[in-house]
C-alpha cells in the first residue's frame, strides 16, 4: 500500500503542481468493480480508485469520458486529475465530492437533455471504452441500426454464448438483430452525448442540491439510451422525467425500444454475474419480438 500511495501522491503532485502527501485515508463506496477510498492531506481531498494492473485502460477510459462530459458544460461531473500505475495496481484520482441521495432531481433532467443537445458527426465515440467489466466497442458509424445491431447487442450476445447461454436466447437474438429496424419505423434518432451508464447508483447531489453524475461508459448514440437505463434499476424520481420530457419530449416508440436498450444492459449483467439475468433477457427477447410479429 506504501507503494501505490507514493506513486500516487507524485502524480498528483505532477498534475497540480503542488506537492502532494497523504496523511489520511478511508475507504469510500466505490461501485462493484473498483476498490476507492478518499486521501487527503489535510488542505485538500481526492478520490481515489484502485484496481488490478492490467485494467489501466478501464480508468483511462472513464478518466477520457468525465472530461467529454465536462467539457460539454451540461452536468456537473467529478474533475479527472491524473490515472495510472503505483505499486503494481492501476489508479485514478478524481476532485472528491460530498455526495448525497436527494437535491434537485428536475434541474437534472433539464440539464440531461442540455447534455443530449451535444451531437456528433456519426455514432461511437473517440476510442474503445467499458461497460461495467466488459469491453464496449465504439468505433463510429453512420447507421444507428447497423450500430446498435454490431457494437452492442451483437457483441452481448456472442458473450453470451461463449458463456454458455445458447439456445431459445440465440435464436430469439438472431431473430431480433436481423428485424431491428422493425423497432425504427418513423424514427431515426441524431447522436447524442450519452453519459452511457446512466443507473440510480451513478448519480447524486451537492449540499446545495445540484446533480452530479460518474462512472460514465461515454458515447454519441440514441438519447434514449440513457433514459432507458436511468429506468432499468428502480429508476429516478418523477421529477426527472418530467422535466426532461418538458425540455425534450420523447418519440411514442421510445415505450418498446426502452426494453431494446435495457436488454443491452441486462445481457451485459448476465455476462458479468450470471444469476437470473439470462432468464431476464430471454423474456425481454420475447416482448421485442412480439412487436414485431
Amino acid at each position: 500500500m506504501g507503494e501505490l500511495l507514493d506513486g500516487v501522491c507524485a502524480a498528483i503532485g505532477a498534475a497540480t503542481g503542488i506537492a502532494f502527501q497523504v496523511r489520511d485515508a478511508r475507504t469510500a463506496h466505490g461501485g462493484d468493480i473498483s476498490a476507492a477510498s478518499v486521501v487527503s492531506d489535510g488542505a485538500r481531498r481526492y478520490f481515489l480508485k484502485t484496481q488490478p494492473a492490467h485494467r489501466l485502460d478501464m480508468f483511462a477510459a472513464e478518466a477520457a469520458g468525465l472530461a467529454e462530459l465536462g467539457a460539454a458544460g451540461a452536468l456537473r461531473v467529478p474533475q479527472p486529475v491524473c490515472h495510472g500505475l503505483a505499486g503494481g495496481r492501476a489508479f485514478l484520482v478524481l476532485e472528491a465530492l460530498s455526495l448525497g441521495g436527494r437535491g434537485d432531481a428536475a434541474a437534472l433532467g433539464r440539464q440531461l437533455a442540455h447534455l443530449h443537445r451535444v451531437s456528433a458527426a456519426g455514432f461511437g465515440w473517440q476510442r474503445d471504452n467499458w461497460i461495467g467489466a466488459t469491453p464496449q466497442q465504439n468505433g463510429w458509424m453512420d447507421d444507428w441500426i447497423a450500430f446498435w445491431r454490431e457494437r452492442r447487442l451483437g457483441v452481448q450476445l456472442q458473450l453470451a454464448q461463449q458463456n454458455g447461454h445458447g439456445g431459445v436466447l440465440q435464436r430469439d437474438g438472431a431473430i431480433l438483430l436481423e428485424r431491428l429496424d422493425g423497432l425504427f419505423a418513423g424514427y431515426r434518432p441524431s447522436p447524442s452525448l450519452l453519459h452511457g451508464d446512466l443507473w440510480g447508483g451513478n448519480h447524486g447531489y451537492l449540499d446545495d442540491g445540484t446533480p452530479v453524475v460518474f462512472d460514465p461508459a461515454v458515447y454519441f448514440g440514441d438519447r434514449e439510451c440513457d433514459l432507458a437505463m436511468s429506468e432499468l434499476f428502480g429508476g429516478f424520481a418523477p421529477a426527472f422525467y418530467a422535466a426532461y420530457r418538458e425540455a425534450w419530449p420523447l418519440d411514442a416508440g421510445y415505450a418498446v425500444r426502452r426494453t431494446l436498450y435495457n436488454l443491452y444492459h441486462v445481457l451485459n449483467h448476465a455476462n458479468m454475474f450470471g444469476g437470473g439475468y439470462a432468464g431476464q433477457a430471454q423474456r425481454m427477447l420475447g416482448e421485442l419480438l412480439s412487436h414485431l410479429r
